[in-house]
């Protein structure tokens, strides 16, 4: 289940796995403006019970993805201590989405509940986006993985601010 985050502070992205040998790390960015990645400067890294305040010293792309060096991060094992942590900002940094749109940040951890009825069908862990619609990333409340589009025919209400999507589901989905 997504952790609860502190007041002020806004989900931007998660650590992927460790690259090459000085510490740095590819990441995953919850954003769909172009050069997100690149405005990060102080962030904070959270990893279960851990969580550390850094700030990016570079980011650069590999195979189109961001590769993130942040200060005090300097070899594989401290890289690898950080695979699978969230990466947060200031509420102040964030990035402001276009009106009627919605930042991945803004999904992550709203409950999806299934209509009609309002079943929960789970809370939003991660947004990815392929090329097509973006695909919103459930925690089922049975601990199992849900991948719902994110679409309009499918998530017809959005309320960012109950955190919560009312989602008219095809049938089966929350069987796969």
């Amino acid at each position: 289940m997504v952790g609860e985050i502190q007041t002020g502070w806004v989900h931007v992205g998660r650590l992927r796995r460790a690259r090459g040998n000085r510490g740095e790390l590819i990441a995953e960015i919850y954003s769909s403006q172009p050069g997100r990645a690149e405005r990060l400067g102080r962030v904070r890294l959270e990893k279960g019970a851990s969580s550390r305040s850094v700030r990016v010293e570079r980011v650069w792309r590999h195979d189109g993805q961001p590769v993130l060096k942040f200060e005090g991060i300097d070899s594989i094992a401290g890289a690898e201590e950080w695979v699978g942590a969230d990466i947060l900002v200031d509420e102040r940094e964030r990035a402001r989405p276009e009106q009627g749109a919605y930042s991945h940040a803004d999904l992550i951890g709203c409950t999806v509940l299934a209509a009609p009825g309002d079943r929960p069908a789970g809370v939003v862990r991660a947004v990815h986006e392929f090329g097509g619609p973006a695909l919103l990333e459930l925690e089922s409340p049975d601990g199992g993985e849900i991948l719902v589009p994110f679409a309009r025919e499918i998530c017809r209400e959005i309320e960012i601010e109950r955190k919560q999507i009312r989602a008219w589901l095809p049938e089966g989905l929350t069987e796969l």
